[in-house]
């Protein structure tokens, strides 16, 4: 048989998803991360889930891993050392930035500007130089590149970035600087550019290439760890990475362009919630993704995660098309605490998996939201099926420290902590929701993570998105996204040119080159002809405008009036959705784009025949659970157990192996036929 395992590294737990190829059939398993070294938790987690469903080892053919280990490098400052080549003049490019500073009111006057990741002394001018045309003004001076090259080398530089203005007209001198650095230091990681934004503002363009720099080694290591490991495990499965995009590259090519990976494991989730939202009949969904340590939120259209062609990683703006997820730090692992002011706060900062919360009995003794839950009667008295016991004291012994400080109960403490998480989450929401001029109430909500299920119904009752959808497996549903998305890679070139003064010939020309070396890649993927896919799209705007948005086009589009004055409308009605208006004026074309696509084998959940709507046959146990400051009798149902049309009367718990699902009062779930739980509000 042949076998695809998706494995998601989260701050607390591994998730793992293995899809039988031939069958259809999904087996998961959850196993606690190794924050010191990721692979060790993956490979526990692989020998775990092959020895459980009796696997050899070649059975399993093809691993996708989302890692957070670039984001890692950047949010904890741990990336390599790196050295930057532009030209003469534009040194302090990395420093100058944008004239933005973030609120609230005199917001600039507080703000902590970080150094930016290749600093001055490691950054070199030459005097090569393009024009915004793409003409050479100035050729490479060989001798003045290897003199600077020599001098980061001697400075230690771990990677070398070369990042030219107007090398996006013309990549020809950056290609030569490359030569030279690889010819004199073979070993060097050397990143130019164009290989990586090939598009006009060089600021981004030049921070997007230094930020694969710094991550590139670690990525680099860290990857060839994990391919070492399965070798010595005697395991010969393909390893494809997810991209920030939702989709997936190889190994190698990870390793060359790791800053297409910064978002890797939320992209997962976000595609994961669309495909399981359109199976409940519900194109456009809120994704929310709570784990132990942060909560990724994200919102789906059409049965499409939205994508932006630029994504913040703490404070640098990163131009890599990826899903758009915001991130909050709220999670099963938040601790609570009480500052001076006397106000309870939650979180940003996590208990982790080491230690963990109070309850996991590992010599935590920070309250959490965890162990609120389990104070509150909504966590069971243990996780993975059995395998990790909850200690229910040690958690009202953590929680108790609040009460105290706030003069309450434990309960009301345990309360407020769940109340506080909640609109924290519920504000990660509305910023991509509410503020995108989007109204929540026309979303379902999609929730999962180990401890989405648990605070779904509480946010969809915050926000108004009904139904609240909790999949068969949430807890693992961004590892199911893995195994959903297809091989991509872009490719791109920048044309600013006004709409009506376009040489289509030209604009022809371009797309044919790009087709081509998406294609060029598609084959270096070993993607079989029939599996290939390219879609087009331009980045549009009005004239001079500050913002343009991929319009999706066939790449003959333009050569007839139709195909313009479609392209136009499809432009005004994005910026429509986007504004709220349109204006009289040029519209101004700025990049052309071409994705390669290389289709897989999708998974496709299980239909099951609807049955009564009766679910006490999967009911374990009725037993006292607070909510809003009262003690309610509660059933516990086993989800194992739960059939299609069975409907479970709130307030209720359901439990299984990688997540628990809290049905409120005045809530009742429903069943459908994928053994998703749709909860709706009482009439």
């Amino acid at each position: 048989m042949s076998y695809r395992l998706g494995i998601d590294v989260g701050g607390t737990f591994t998730d793992l998803l293995l899809f039988n190829e031939e069958t259809g059939e999904l087996e998961l398993e959850k196993t606690p991360s190794t924050p010191a070294d990721q692979s060790i938790g993956i490979l526990n987690g692989i020998h775990k889930i092959v020895d459980s469903a009796g696997l050899s080892h070649v059975d399993l053919n093809l691993i996708l891993h989302g890692t957070t280990v670039a984001t890692n490098a950047v949010l904890e400052e741990k990336g390599a050392l790196v050295g930057l080549i532009t030209n003469a003049g534009f040194e302090q490019i990395l420093h100058v930035a944008r004239s933005q500073t973030p609120g609230p009111l005199a917001g600039w006057i507080i703000m902590q500007k970080p150094d930016p990741l290749a600093p001055l002394y490691l950054t070199r001018g030459v005097t090569a130089r393009m024009s915004a045309k793409g003409e050479e003004m100035h050729p490479v001076d060989e001798a003045e590149v290897r003199q600077h090259i020599k001098y980061l080398a001697d400075q230690g530089i771990e990677a070398l970035t070369i990042s030219l203005i107007n090398s996006f007209a013309n990549g020809e001198h950056e290609k030569q600087i490359r030569d030279i650095a690889q010819e004199i230091y073979p070993d060097l990681p050397v990143t130019i550019s164009t290989d990586i934004l090939p598009e006009f503002r060089e600021y981004e363009r030049c921070l997007t290439t230094v930020m694969n720099s710094y991550v590139r080694p670690k990525m680099a290591n860290y990857l060839k760890g994990i391919q070492d490991k399965l070798a010595d495990a005697d395991l010969t499965p393909t390893v494809n990475i997810v991209r920030s995009d939702g989709g997936v590259m190889s190994i190698e090519s990870a390793k060359e362009s790791p800053v297409n990976t910064l978002l890797s494991g939320p992209s997962g989730g976000a595609v994961a919630a669309a495909y399981v939202g359109e199976l409940a009949g519900f194109d456009n969904v809120l994704s929310f993704d709570m784990g132990g340590t942060s909560t990724d939120v994200a919102v789906s259209m059409g049965g499409e995660p939205n994508l932006v062609r630029e994504t913040r990683v703490g404070y640098y703006p990163v131009k890599a098309s990826s899903v758009d997820v915001r991130t909050v730090g709220a999670g099963g692992g938040s601790i609570a605490h009480v500052p001076m002011t006397g106000a309870l706060r939650v979180g940003p900062e996590s208990a982790g998996a080491d230690p963990g919360p109070a309850a996991y009995g590992k010599g935590g003794e920070a309250p959490t939201v965890t162990d609120a839950n389990v104070v509150l009667g909504h966590l069971p008295p243990s996780l993975l099926g059995g395998e990790m016991s909850l200690d229910v004291e040690a958690s009202r012994k953590a929680v108790k420290t609040v009460a105290d400080a706030l003069d309450l109960s434990i309960e009301e403490a345990a309360q407020g902590i769940i109340d506080i998480v909640n609109e924290n989450m519920f504000g990660a929401l509305r910023l991509v929701s509410i503020q995108r001029g989007l109204d929540p109430r026309e979303f379902a909500l999609v929730a999962f993570g180990g401890a989405g299920p648990l605070h779904g119904n509480y946010l969809s009752k915050l926000s108004g998105a009904f139904p609240c959808i909790s999949p068969p497996t949430p807890g693992v549903l961004s590892a199911l996204g893995f195994l959903h998305s297809d091989i991509k890679n872009e490719f791109s070139r920048t044309l600013i040119r006004e709409l009506d003064k376009i040489d289509t010939a030209e604009f022809g020309k371009i797309f044919s080159s790009l087709a081509k070396d998406a294609t060029e890649w598609l084959e270096g993927e070993n993607i079989s002809e029939d599996k290939r896919k390219l879609i087009y799209q331009v980045d549009v705007r009005y004239y001079r405008q500050g913002f343009e948005f991929p319009i999706t086009v066939q790449p003959d589009q333009f050569e007839t009036e139709e195909g313009v004055n479609k392209f136009i409308e499809d432009f005004k009605e994005v910026h429509d959705k986007s504004y709220g208006f349109n204006i009289d004026s040029t519209i101004e074309i700025v990049n052309l784009r071409v994705t390669g696509v290389g289709r897989v084998k999708k998974v496709e959940l299980p239909k099951f025949d609807e049955g009564d709507e009766n679910a006490e046959s999967a009911i374990t146990e009725t037993h006292k659970a607070w909510f809003d400051g009262e003690e309610l009798d509660t059933k516990i149902y086993d989800r194992d157990k739960l059939k299609t049309g069975h409907t479970i009367n709130g307030p209720a718990i359901v439990t299984q192996k990688d997540s628990t699902t809290v049905i409120l009062p005045e809530h009742h779930g429903k069943v459908d036929e994928y053994l998703n739980i749709l909860i709706y509000p009482n009439e």
